[in-house]
């Protein structure tokens, strides 16, 4: 997979003009770029499956930075040259509904992407992410074993302006709670950030103590890095900890120790479906055969959707799962440094 997304296609390519009507582009709006996934994954496999559907068709690609204003003035800018099927992942899902709902007045469909956009969205692509949570719950308990029933743990959320962290949040409550003696310590965490995670998790052992807790849940890799620092910085070693998203530097982690597991969710068949979907509806299409199931958003139920599942990865079945489809080939991870680790984990 490494080598097929190597470059996308020049006739796929985001342009930068944003005069004129443009009835053969497509838009493509990706939240930020501090997670590798967005540039190296997503963009690619769209940019490369619409190629492959539509030599004609141009991806007009933006990111907009962790920034809402700046997304906003992005939306609107394909909308006024006249893009009629924009793939949206939403930075702030709640502020884009006067967006979504303007632009599906002049004809615009709007595919919701990893994140479920408010407004009168025209489909759903993404993962069952109460699933997700429970998932990472089970990350928890698994590393616990038989010390989980008296077993605290620090709980790290999502981004309150992201309609998948509650869902995250709730499929992990599922799981943990009554499995785990208490929840001693929960945050969530506003856009996601690696610094505030660290701030927290420091602020949690000063609060609770180097033995106050025995195990830590971080919505996703980039926060985990963080809480993993805040854990080394304070001496603390073996302390189960779990992520999500697959992100090279948590794998990493995985082989050093420093991270337990993270959950891996499938870039590629997630981006490819809404590159179908998308020119679909360009060219007035059912997508109904790629949309089995329905969504509901707090503006809009019954939405179109494909949800796809997700799986752990710890450093034992690393090498059956990221490894094996190429998302991180092995040299990419084993750094020097994790050499040796890499060699007893079998990492060639």
């Amino acid at each position: 997979m490494a080598l097929a997304l190597a470059a996308p296609l020049a006739a796929c390519g985001g342009g930068s003009d944003d005069s004129g009507a443009d009835q053969e582009s497509i838009g493509l709006l990706l939240p930020e770029n501090k997670a590798g996934r967005y540039e190296a994954f997503d963009r690619r496999i769209i940019s490369s499956r619409l190629s492959t559907l539509c030599l004609e068709c141009k991806l007009e690609y933006r990111n907009a930075g962790a920034r809402s204003d700046i997304q906003k003035r992005q939306f609107e800018a394909l909308v006024n040259k006249g893009v009629k099927v924009i793939i949206l992942d939403p930075v702030d899902a709640h502020a884009a509904r006067s967006w979504v709902d303007a632009a599906a007045e002049k004809g615009v469909q709007v595919i919701a992407y990893d994140r479920l956009a408010e407004g009168d969205v025209a489909a759903y692509v993404s993962y069952d992410n109460e699933k997700i949570g429970r998932l990472q719950g089970k990350g928890i308990l698994d590393a616990l074993g038989s010390r989980a029933a008296t077993a605290d743990v620090v709980m790290l959320n999502g981004s309150p302006t992201d309609p998948n962290a509650p869902s995250f949040k709730k499929g992990a409550h599922e799981v943990l709670d009554g499995k785990v003696h208490k929840i001693v310590y929960e945050q969530d965490i506003p856009g996601w950030t690696e610094a505030e995670a660290r701030k927290k998790m420091a602020e949690a052992i000063k609060d609770l103590g180097a033995a106050g807790f025995e195990a830590v849940y971080s919505a996703n890799d980039g926060m985990a890095g963080g809480a993993a620092e805040a854990l080394k910085s304070a001496g603390l070693k073996n302390v189960p900890l779990g992520g999500q998203d697959a992100e090279l530097p948590a794998l990493q982690r995985l082989v050093s120790g420093a991270q337990t597991f993270t959950i891996y969710k499938q870039v590629r068949p997630e981006a490819e479906t809404a590159a179908e979907i998308a020119f679909r509806l360009l060219r007035g299409k059912s997508i109904k055969s790629l949309t089995p199931e329905t969504a509901d958003s707090k503006s809009k139920t019954g939405i179109p959707a494909r949800l796809f599942n997700a799986q752990i990865v710890t450093k034992d079945n690393m090498e059956d799962t990221v490894i094996r489809d190429g998302v991180a080939p092995a040299n990419w991870i084993c750094t020097k440094e994790l050499a040796a680790a890499c060699k007893s984990l079998g990492l060639n």
